[in-house]
């Protein structure tokens, strides 16, 4: 049950626990790349004008609209049972 933690969602997306890892640690480091430079952007305005969005719109375009789900067919059998 405690290894599920590990599997079951990496499985949904169509991962390994170590490809699944590697992304989400992707993801995070560019999402601190984004809050650094929306921190300076606020204390000095002219700084960082469009980093913020430009990196958040990456995320958004690699996470939601390009990502490919490849199903496993356990996954796709239990979609099936779900319904």
């Amino acid at each position: 049950m405690f290894a599920r933690l590990f599997t079951d969602h990496p499985r949904s997306v169509g991962e390994t626990y170590g490809e699944h890892a590697l992304m989400a640690l992707n993801f995070s480091l560019r999402m601190l790349l984004a809050s650094i430079a929306c921190l300076i952007h606020a204390a000095i305005p002219g700084l960082f004008t469009k980093t913020g969005s430009t990196i958040i719109t990456g995320l958004h375009h690699d996470m939601v609209l390009h990502r490919q789900r490849k199903k496993t067919p356990q996954v796709e059998q239990s979609a099936v049972v779900n319904r």
